[in-house]
């Protein structure tokens, strides 16, 4: 069974963590004879899912093995976007120049203070999750311990007290890890994944990257700009290969400014551990080598926690890879079980897990109908600059049978982007052809994951692409870019007959 990560250094800041979301002197409560909803796993979809349902009168148990909060608080999206934040500032500092700041030489990166701000913030932030919080102030039933189904309508959780829940439904939460790729020799040298990268006080000098995919992106050149040589392995011909090829090339040629070296379409062939220093023998298609650091991290990809969960003796279909199965209102295939999060779902991100938790919560106890499916969903990943995106690609609208019309501005013709010098990155926007029905959308940009939500807003709303040129924005900024491809649109309309009718009125009433 997979373990769950430690948290370390055990200062100030990480004991007051520990004593909300893990408190070492916890009692599991004795259960009720039945619940209405026992939650498995309390990441955000688990969290959400507890929260939602015990607030509208439900009596629900919330099991977690390790954390409260999940990845998300502890080993995710809250210390890496810390620490992106610090490298940003780093960036900031080296190109200041640029517009006219000079910077005294000398200055220095303090790498524990990075990662001790982070720690500060995540303790600050976690009290929202803590045990207390949720057994106190909302009435959930808090248990620690591993969780098995014993039977289609029982889970079991063990401990001193063994205690098993009886319920009408129940949700699997339990979310996914970091997957481990099979190099010989990676597992006896040793390796950093996002459960245990964020316990460095000391910056590694060297450090290899495994995977072009999010999170190897972003951390990598978080940690180059930190200060550390960062080589990044993908075995792709470039990064983030799930983008479009023109976003994913802005981004790529970022690290590389930043001074990453990247080996691209690249064959791990072994990992050796020479002393305090680490091997890796690799071939590529520009040409093999060893690379050697100080440090390794893994980001490829993400594993389903479905293992240990007694799944079979519940009648839940799984796999080890995808994980649990679900159809579009997440139910699994018992139908008293429903599943969300990273253990059902291809959107692995904190936002979709909040959103299919809503889900779950009407389906599960109110004879609901929602689907996973009608959820208008944005992403973004968080380099700079950053690559959001919400709908379809190209290459998802030409496998639908979907024509579409693209309309791109370029950040270089968008004035706030100029004086920001920001100005490499694009808003494009896919409308169905014939109309101006937005079906996708991609911004490159700084903020794109602010920017994104413009778009996504029009999508949910139903509201055209003629529609944003309607919006008026504060001069100067660069959500313009959004209402300029409005007018794009706009412009489309405006046929030669059009403009015939239009010279004919005019002189008319000239």
């Amino acid at each position: 069974m997979h373990q769950p990560p430690s948290l370390q250094p055990l200062d100030a800041h990480n004991r007051t963590l520990l004593a909300n979301v893990a408190p070492s002197d916890w009692r599991n409560p004795t259960p009720a004879g039945r619940y209405h909803l026992v939650v498995i796993g309390a990441g955000t979809a688990g969290l959400v899912t507890a929260a939602g349902a015990a607030g509208l009168g439900a009596r629900v148990a919330l099991v977690e093995r390790a954390f409260l909060g999940g990845d998300c608080l502890n080993v995710g999206c809250v210390p890496s976007k810390a620490v992106l934040r610090a490298a940003r500032t780093a960036a900031e500092v080296r190109d200041a120049g640029d517009v006219g700041v000079r910077v005294p030489s000398g200055v220095t990166i303090d790498f524990a203070r990075a990662m001790e701000r982070m720690r500060a913030i995540r303790a600050h932030i976690s009290p929202n999750d803590s045990a207390l919080r949720f057994s106190k102030q909302l009435g959930v039933d808090v248990f620690f311990g591993n969780a098995r189904f014993l039977s289609r309508d029982t889970v079991a959780v063990d401990g001193a007290d063994g205690a098993q829940l009886r319920f009408k439904r129940a949700v699997i939460a339990t979310g996914a890890r970091a997957a481990h790729p099979s190099v010989p020799g990676l597992a006896d040298a040793g390796f950093l994944t996002n459960e245990s990268v964020f316990s460095l006080t000391a910056r590694p000098r060297r450090l290899a990257v495994i995977g072009g995919g999010p999170i190897g992106c972003e951390l990598a050149q978080a940690f180059q700009r930190l200060g550390a040589q960062v080589t990044l392995f993908h075995d792709r011909d470039h990064l983030l290969d799930r983008e479009d090829a023109d976003a994913a090339e802005i981004v790529q040629r970022a690290l590389v400014r930043d001074g990453v070296r990247l080996v691209l379409s690249a064959q791990l062939e072994r990992v050796q551990r020479k002393g305090d220093e680490k091997s890796l023998t690799y071939a590529a298609a520009a040409g093999g080598g060893e690379c050697v650091v100080d440090e390794i991290l893994v980001g490829a990809g993400r594993v389903p926690n479905v293992d240990g969960l007694g799944l079979e003796s519940a009648g839940i279909a799984y796999d080890a890879r995808r994980g649990v199965r679900v159809d579009d209102r997440l139910r699994t295939t018992n139908p008293r079980v429903f599943a969300a999060g990273d253990v059902c779902m291809d959107w692995k991100f904190t936002h979709a897990a909040d959103f299919a938790a809503r889900i779950v919560i009407q389906n599960a106890l109110f004879f609901g109908r929602r689907k996973l499916s009608s959820l208008t969903m944005p992403w973004c990943t968080y380099t700079e600059p950053e690559i959001a995106h919400v709908g379809l690609y190209e290459r998802d609208a030409k496998a639908k049978g979907i024509e579409v019309t693209t309309f791109v501005r370029p950040l270089a013709e968008v004035d706030r982007a100029l004086l920001d010098g920001e100005e490499e990155g694009f808003v494009k926007l896919l409308v169905r052809k014939g109309s101006d029905q937005i079906v996708g959308a991609t911004i490159v940009a700084r903020h794109a994951g602010d920017l994104i939500s413009e778009v996504s807003v029009a999508m949910a709303g139903k509201l055209g692409l003629g529609a944003l040129a309607n919006v008026i924005h504060p001069y100067p900024t660069q959500a313009e870019a959004i209402r300029q491809l409005g007018d794009q649109y706009n412009r489309t309309r405006l046929t030669p007959f059009v403009k015939a009718l239009f010279r004919r009125w005019l002189a008319l009433t000239g």
